[in-house]
């Protein structure tokens, strides 16, 4: 089955990209997740768009992924969140709560699909937090979840 990707899936592609995948994963998980369409002459036309939408929000290349890099490892990413007495947190940590840290502690703007979470975050402490901004670029950066709101 040939698909257009929506979204980047790890492993598979990037958002414009026309891949071949079996049927069932495309029938069950990519169409109905909104990760991909299916593949036509009409929605090929479709792609010049999705990449263009891309680039506007993408790293630009490797220069700037690594300049970008430079900004978030020199960054103290604190997150206050809601926890009980034994420092369980009510729920947990989700990519866009990181996202928005980032911003607020003065660093760029990131793509929460990108992020690395190690594990589910429902404690509080410091994590090790990675982010791909480019194929061949990684940074890592520490968040402190702290008890707070």
């Amino acid at each position: 089955m040939k698909v257009i990707l929506t979204q980047e899936v790890s492993g598979l592609g990037s958002p414009g990209d026309i891949v071949e995948v079996k049927d069932g994963f495309g029938r069950n998980y990519l169409l109905p997740q909104g990760f991909a369409i299916v593949w036509t002459k009409g929605a090929e036309k479709q792609v010049t768009v999705i990449k263009r939408a891309r680039s506007a929000r993408e790293i630009r290349d490797l220069g700037h992924a690594n300049e970008v890099k430079g900004q978030l490892e020199g960054l103290k990413v604190s997150l206050k969140a809601r926890a009980g007495d034994g420092g369980r947190l009510f729920g947990s940590v989700t990519p866009a709560e990181v996202v928005d840290a980032v911003k607020a502690a003065g660093g760029p703007v990131l793509d929460r699909r990108r992020l690395e979470l190690p594990g589910h975050i429902k404690s509080i402490g410091a994590y090790a937090v990675r982010v791909k901004l480019h194929p061949e670029v990684t940074a890592k950066f520490d968040l402190n979840v702290v008890q707070g709101r």
